[in-house]
């Protein structure tokens, strides 16, 4: 339930009702068909909701803006309506302020509703995949990766609430160079364990983390030297399944501690396997979007990309100064390139298991093969230009005592997802995480353990918790939250009573903005004003002593404020504590 669209179609419902009985009336002239706008002002003192149609719609008419606005305020009628006045302002608009209507139907929405309040079906029939995460399975995850999960599984969630059928997904990138590097840095651990540190030279471009030491160790005194005089190429395909066998497991564990499960962990390798990495190269070729250079198969990048500029209204000038460049698919020695396997990845998606819209999550690093995979989506007829949405996310700086934290002081190594878990509950790492993607953020580990209003997340489970204990309180003196019907809102009358029933109706819009901008950020800074707004409620209206019929709109105004309080932090994967 969206009570402000509800609103909002009901102003305009009004509007064009008495520009009608103006027409009839011969008042005003007739065959105007534009739909009125509806916004809610930045200044609400005069009226929540504002319409301009009078301004659109008076040029037509040949006439002045505030005198057609005059003559539908004269023809309005406002009784049944969720308002209770209509006023002229400025040079014409029409503001329009909410009654007791629209606050008996947002306390009721939310008693009917409970945990579907604030769903929509504005998506129903949409079938989403969220791909997010999708880190190298060759080593521990990161502050940026904590951050892609949080993102990726919020917008999932914001998504489903507006009526999508969504798949979360991890790509798993258990084929290419990275694997190769992976194996040959095992592989110098594991002979250097054997023959000694100063017999074995590591790799330079190597992975050198202690993870690496600790799985060669761990594939020593599993296998001792059976692998020491075997071919390279069974060692490393041994090393490699040996190393993702148990980091793969470790990734999913740390995932799921952190709150996040996924519909399928999808292998690179799959693509291989099944040859769908050469079908994707050949169906391109047989395009003609392929051609071959110094051994190598290149795709032509730039004059798919070029194609599109132009058709845009770019010109070859500007488009020249965009320096495109194309792609290798297939290298000289036969193997195909990592892009080569995300192009048959995307396609994967779209052709054969029917997706209407992918969305990935990735570091801002990659915005570079933003346009290039679109390009070949294009290519290949999937239309990608506005089935393959990218969200780019900006660094995360961990800081703690206003100093930037680099290093673990339990391991000595760089911070890991793992390590972080083990420092900060998993609420607030959700809620920190649960930024705006294109802002780079610092999370203050101090700020995020701290117990007090300081800290957003605890001052948001604080009135969710604060609200359970007066439930208690009254319930044990008897007091039992009433249903919706049985309220007198005529009573709540207060300014922090209007303002919090105006944020519970808020949340719906909430939730729709979070999907339609894909930033489930909005999800949080609405639980801080949702908070902010109980606690000053609370503090100024008491509910304790008061005449029956306030005791009880109070208490179910409070009751209510709980529930969506308790929506909104599922919706993030937050917990909703009833004490503190």
């Amino acid at each position: 339930m969206n009570m402000i669209e509800r609103a909002k179609e009901q102003v305009a419902t009004l509007t064009l009702r008495a520009y009608e009985k103006a027409v009839a009336a011969n008042l005003l002239p007739g065959g105007v068909t534009m739909e009125p706008a509806v916004e809610i002002p930045k200044d609400t003192a005069n009226g929540d909701y504002t319409t301009t149609f009078c301004l659109a719609a008076a040029k037509s008419m040949r006439k002045n803006p505030r005198e057609v606005a005059a003559i539908l305020t004269g023809q309005m009628d406002l009784s049944g309506s969720y308002f209770t006045s209509v006023e002229i302002a400025g040079p014409g608009f029409l503001n329009f302020s909410l009654g007791t209507a629209w606050f008996a139907d947002t306390l009721a929405a939310v008693e009917r509703e409970g945990a579907d309040y604030g769903a929509s079906d504005t998506l129903a029939g949409q079938k989403i995949m969220v791909e997010f995460v999708s880190a190298n399975p060759t080593g521990p995850m990161h502050m940026g990766n904590a951050r892609g999960g949080v993102l990726g599984d919020t917008l999932a969630a914001v998504l489903e609430k507006s009526g999508a059928k969504v798949w979360r997904e991890f790509y798993v990138n258990d084929a290419g160079n990275q694997i190769e590097k992976f194996a040959k840095s095992l592989e110098a651990r594991y002979l250097q364990l054997i023959r000694g540190e100063d017999a074995v030279p590591f790799p330079e471009d190597g992975y050198h983390g202690e993870d690496i030491k600790a799985l060669a160790k761990d594939f020593y005194e599993l296998h001792g030297e059976a692998y020491c005089s075997c071919g390279e190429t069974e060692r490393h395909a041994a090393l490699a399944r040996f190393g993702l066998e148990r980091n793969i497991p470790r990734m999913k564990a740390d995932l799921e501690r952190y709150g996040i499960k996924y519909d399928q962990w999808f292998f690179e390798s799959s693509l291989h396997d099944s040859g769908y990495v050469a079908d994707t190269v050949q169906t391109l070729t047989d395009m003609g979007y392929t051609y071959e250079k110094d051994g190598a198969l290149w795709l032509s990048t730039a004059r798919i990309l070029g194609e599109k500029l132009k058709l845009a209204g770019k010109t070859d000038a500007d488009i020249a100064k965009l320096e495109l460049k194309d792609d290798v698919l297939r290298r000289a020695n036969g193997f195909y390139t990592y892009f080569a396997a995300d192009i048959a990845y995307h396609r994967n998606k779209f052709a054969v298991r029917g997706f209407d819209k992918v969305i990935n999550i990735w570091g801002a690093d990659h915005h570079g093969h933003v346009a290039r995979l679109k390009g070949a989506m294009d290519a290949l007829g999937l239309d990608g230009e506005h089935r393959l949405d990218i969200v780019l996310m900006q660094l995360v700086k961990l800081v703690e005592n206003g100093e930037i934290v680099r290093m673990s002081k339990r391991t000595g190594k760089a911070v890991s997802l793992t390590d972080l878990l083990d420092l900060v509950p998993v609420d607030a790492c959700r809620y920190f995480f649960n930024a705006k993607p294109e802002s780079q953020m610092e999370f203050d580990l101090g700020l995020a353990v701290r117990q007090d209003s300081e800290n957003p997340v605890y001052y948001v489970q604080y009135a969710h918790a604060r609200i359970c204990t007066l439930l208690k309180n009254l319930a044990a003196e008897g007091w039992e939250v009433p249903a919706a019907d049985a309220v007198d809102c005529a009573v709540l009358t207060d300014e922090t009573e209007i303002t919090l029933i105006k944020e519970i109706g808020r949340y719906g819009e909430v939730v729709a903005l979070a999907a339609r901008n894909y930033d489930p950020s909005h999800i949080n800074r609405y639980l801080t004003e949702l908070a902010a707004a109980f606690h000053k409620f609370y503090t100024a209206c008491r509910i304790k002593g008061e005449t029956d019929s306030v005791l009880l709109a109070r208490l179910k105004l409070a009751d209510t404020a709980r529930a969506v309080l308790k929506n909104a932090m599922t919706l993030i994967g937050c917990a909703a504590p009833e004490k503190m």
